[in-house]
């Protein structure tokens, strides 16, 4: 019977070591994009699915995973965005099922995170980045706007969807 006893202390004792344990990446920088963090349905402005999106944290909370499904097609893609100590921003990188892969890096700047690839020639030559931007509103939703941005040449939206929370 002690030896029950002793174990469970030593149990108790250890659980208690593992809630007070600060996570190594629980800080004001690391956590700044947590509000994307859910389960999500997508829609466009006109109302259609877009497709649906669990963000969760791993790797002890460093690391945000998106795992995204397209309502419209078989497209899916992951991407992986943390935030970097040495360079002091966010920087996300997205692969998809179709061989495409994206690398972004920004800031959280008020209630938005906004993150753009380096530039690089587009099929014209003309010197062309992509910027995606995340707002957390007010009502719990998360809008998600993508543009291709070319000097001197009108900006495209790639893609611009509503984030709802399943319940």
């Amino acid at each position: 019977m002690k030896l029950i006893n002793i174990i469970l202390l030593a149990s108790l004792a250890l659980n208690v070591n593992a809630e007070t344990k600060p996570l190594p990446c629980e800080n004001e920088n690391n956590t700044a994009f947590n509000y994307w963090i859910g389960e999500w349905q997508v829609t466009t402005p006109d109302g259609k699915h877009a497709g649906d999106s669990v963000i969760e944290r791993v790797q002890d909370g460093c690391v945000l995973q998106e795992n995204w499904r397209s309502g419209q097609s078989d497209y899916t893609g992951t991407s992986y965005n943390s935030y970097n100590r040495a360079d002091e921003r966010w920087e996300q990188i997205w692969l998809d099922n179709k061989g495409g892969r994206l690398h972004l890096k920004g800031h959280k700047e008020d209630d938005q995170m906004i993150l753009r690839s380096d530039a690089k020639p587009n099929k014209n030559g003309d010197a062309s980045y992509n910027q995606i931007t995340w707002t957390d509103n007010k009502d719990g939703t998360v809008r998600q706007y993508w543009e291709v941005i070319t000097e001197g040449k009108p900006t495209t939206v790639s893609f611009d969807g509503l984030y709802k929370p399943v319940k």
